[in-house]
């Protein structure tokens, strides 16, 4: 008996003193090759160019290299190009030579690296044609592979499938292409009723390193999946998708759709003849006009009335309200969504004879949105016996 619990206790101990063995930090190795980044190298080319160094070191010593530039191809330019060059490593110094991405101009790159405590400084120059760029960067610091990588995420809002339309608009589509086919996409959409941001032509650095372009498009609803679906087989495309727009939810109503339809249409002159018998009386004016959009498919309405700033010169407020319905969700719904835009005021003598030329300076447009936006949503909904949204719940109501 007394072998046994000797015996037990002897293998209790040996336990403890395995179980302390595994957990027992190791020790890194100081000299373990390491990849650090730089994102950040100020003043290089007048603070314009996006610049990533790459080191690749062991314990402190620099052993490899890579400088990725990205940069307008002109001054205040919003058309980029980039290159990147591996560098060799002498000592400080680190040099090398490669030809741009896009424009294929001659690189040259000459640079003194020196650290000073957590922080580091650069010196030399930069070659890019016949433009010498002079480089000094004080204070950088670098960040570890883990914390680089956790940064190159980009969303760019595109949902293929969204269960409704409370975060992407119905009229808003993004589709992300390869760089080499954009320009064939873009080809393809000439002619059609389909407006391209003029924003998302431009190819930013991080599309320029992805290899991919986010094109910004409006439609029509009612021809947003066909486009979706058209897109998604072209060549080169990788998603597409609704994204948000113009919609914002403080200003969406939800209403029953059958009144509303003929068919599978939508009635839209019955529609805007009630939003704007609404909204006439909510604004205290007369309506001017009313139009579709055919290729975005958004109510336009303009509205006048005496404006009240000086009685006496019988000047004219001119109120411009832009709207937008939809199905609340793709694929078909009982239910369509309202929205308004916050309306525009503008006053102007549009009275005979000589006119008093004005000009408005003031900075209280907010002021003068709501005073003209008093009531319009809460008569709307009420009207269509509709819903709003309530952002806290994330809940129609």
């Amino acid at each position: 008996m007394r072998a046994l619990l000797c015996c037990l206790a002897g293998l209790v101990a040996l336990t403890g003193d395995v179980a302390f063995a595994q957990t027992k930090p190791q020790k890194a190795d100081p000299n373990a090759a390491e990849v650090r980044y730089f994102t950040a190298i100020d003043g290089l080319m007048d603070g314009n160019a996006d610049a990533i160094l790459k080191e690749t070191r062991q314990g402190k010593t620099v052993t490899a290299a890579t400088l990725d530039v990205c940069y307008p191809v002109e001054k205040n330019s919003a058309r980029k190009d980039r290159f990147v060059a591996n560098l060799a490593v002498g000592g400080q110094t680190m040099t090398g030579s490669t030809q741009s991405l896009g424009e294929k101009a001659p690189v040259t790159i000459k640079l003194v690296r020196k650290q000073t405590g957590d922080t580091f400084d650069f010196r030399g120059q930069i070659s890019i044609g016949q433009t010498v760029t002079e480089v000094a960067s004080s204070e950088n610091s670098d960040i570890s592979e883990k914390e680089f990588q956790e940064n190159q995420t980009v969303d760019d809002g595109i949902t293929a499938s969204p269960k409704d339309f409370t975060d992407v608009s119905p009229e808003s589509l993004g589709v992300r292409v390869k760089l080499d086919a954009a320009l064939e996409f873009l080809k393809n959409l000439k002619g059609q009723d389909v407006e391209v941001a003029l924003n998302s032509l431009a190819t930013s650095c991080d599309a320029l390193r992805a290899g991919q372009q986010t094109i910004s498009l409006t439609v029509d609803p009612d021809r947003a999946p066909a486009l979706i679906a058209k897109a998604k087989a072209m060549p080169g495309v990788v998603a597409a998708g609704w994204t948000a727009g113009v919609v914002e939810m403080d200003r969406a109503i939800r209403f029953p759709a059958a009144d509303w339809r003929d068919g599978d249409k939508i009635n839209r002159d019955k529609l805007s003849t009630v939003i704007a018998g609404v909204l006439a009386k909510t604004f205290s004016a007369k309506l001017a006009s009313a139009n579709w959009s055919p290729t975005t498919g958004k109510l336009h309405l303009s509205f006048k009335r005496p404006s009240e700033v000086f009685p006496a010169l019988n000047l004219t407020d001119t109120i411009e309200v832009t709207g937008l319905v939809a199905a609340d969700k793709p694929g078909g719904s009982d239910r369509l969504m309202l929205w308004i835009g916050n309306p525009v005021t503008t006053t102007a003598d549009e009275g005979t004879g000589p006119k008093l030329n004005l000009s408005d300076d003031s900075s209280g447009d907010e002021e003068g949105d709501v005073r003209d936006d008093s009531g319009s949503i809460e008569a709307l909904t009420k009207q269509l016996k509709g819903q709003r949204w309530d952002a806290d719940k994330s809940i129609w109501k």
